[in-house]
């Protein structure tokens, strides 16, 4: 479909296939990464299809991830589904229709409410037409909430960077995107009595919120001084830029400042940012951040010596742990393997290479400018990246936990020297 002429602009004009094959593996595994400019390259037709993209991509990945959710819960013993029932207190373990309703309404529900709000601010406080600032509106609450990080405007979101009407929104949807739909809707039944959460609701929300502060944290600090990017800015500009750097790296994409411009100890900790991503069965990618919290809790375990892993008076169990640790570790691998083709294809400085790679993988969108310069050689490393970073985490943890099985005997015991 972008390659039809009608999703170009342009009389007669069509897309070549790799610029369009590229803009739809980003668009519908919402990465947001662009060889092209899609607020100029692209016509209103094509503007759809990328909308429709990353809508089908969103909902779908949350359905998919909650629904293989459910199938690695019904391998469980009767016990361990009892356990995990009661401790999710999400839908029934046989209820599709009903999970799959859910999902939706709640994707409908976040979408609308940023989407009205977005389109009353480009209407009131830019003065577009009425059908333009809804249209606008529309597009960005879904790529918001969606964590696409794909913009109908040429410099992306740096027009609006002290606009605290339209960057809260979009700081709210993509957050409730990147939380994950378990997440949410154990919050919505047990939101004031935080000692009824589950293991998973509060590595999630703890953890995202501690990684929101410290990345906040962390571009008001290097960035308040850089002429390039928060330099110019008064207090409040600085906070609520600050703010937004500190939550698009969750895998949003979206960015109201230049981050070829940032300082290089800023680029580092977002790619840290990245690779975390945000919570499972959400819009988010990376490795999760349960699983970078659960792999922490597990090395806090065996520095202090103790037998088990525990959680909020919770023992996480033994197969849970390699499978984080699996996850981890092909992601590094993925992050690795990306960087390394890059550099050898590209020549271009390892900083954004490393950038460019670990946001492909992590399906954040953010660049340095490095994407659109590339060879096709590099850009289709890049949409391996982008798929396997958007299907791989989230297969390799089901196909982990469903394939899970107690064996009859053990073999004797070896401890080979570590370190």
């Amino acid at each position: 479909m972008l390659m039809l002429p009608i999703s170009r602009k342009g009389e007669g004009q069509s897309a070549p296939f790799f610029t369009a094959l590229f803009t739809s593996v980003s668009t519908s595994c919402i990465t947001g990464l662009s060889v092209v400019d899609p607020a100029t390259y692209w016509s209103p037709f094509g503007h759809v299809v990328l909308l429709v993209l990353m809508q089908i991509g969103g909902f779908g990945i949350m359905a998919l991830a909650s629904l293989l959710g459910l199938f690695a819960a019904r391998r469980l013993g009767l016990t361990g589904r009892l356990i995990t029932q009661h401790e999710t207190h999400a839908v029934g373990l046989g209820d599709v229709r009903a999970l799959l309703f859910r999902v939706g309404l709640f994707t409908v529900t976040f979408e609308v409410l940023t989407s009205i709000v977005l389109a009353g601010r480009f209407w009131l406080g830019y003065d577009y037409p009425f059908g333009k600032a809804v249209w606008y509106g529309i597009f960005h609450g879904v790529s918001g909430f969606n964590n696409a990080g794909i913009a109908l405007f040429s410099n992306n979101l740096m027009g609006f960077t002290t606009d605290w009407w339209i960057c809260v929104p979009l700081i709210l949807a993509i957050i409730g995107g990147s939380l994950g739909f378990p997440v949410i809707y154990e919050l919505t039944r047990e939101l004031n009595r935080p000692r009824l959460w589950s293991t998973h609701t509060r590595l999630t929300v703890f953890g995202s919120l501690f990684l929101l502060i410290v990345g906040f944290g962390t571009v008001l600090a290097f960035e308040w001084a850089n002429p390039g990017t928060l330099g110019p800015l008064d207090l409040s500009g600085k906070i609520l830029a600050s703010m937004f750097q500190g939550t698009s790296p969750r895998t949003a994409g979206f960015n109201t400042v230049d981050y070829a411009q940032m300082e290089s100890e800023t680029r580092l900790f977002t790619d840290w940012l990245m690779f975390i991503g945000g919570g499972s069965a959400g819009t988010s990618g990376g490795i999760k951040v349960t699983t970078f919290f659960l792999l922490a809790f597990v090395i806090l375990a065996e520095v202090r010596s103790e037998r088990d892993v525990v959680i909020g008076k919770r023992r996480i169990a033994e197969a849970v742990q390699r499978q984080a640790l699996t996850v981890a570790l092909l992601g590094v691998a993925f992050v690795g393997f990306g960087t390394f083709a890059l550099l050898f294809i590209s020549h271009a400085p390892l900083d954004q290479v490393f950038f460019e790679a670990t946001s492909a993988f992590s399906t954040v969108g953010l660049s340095t400018g490095l994407t659109p310069t590339l060879p096709l050689s590099g850009q289709a490393v890049l949409i391996i990246l982008m798929y396997v970073g958007r299907v791989g985490t989230v297969t390799v943890a089901a196909a982990l936990a469903l394939s899970e099985r107690r064996t009859l005997y053990r073999y004797a015991e070896e401890r080979p020297i570590v370190g």
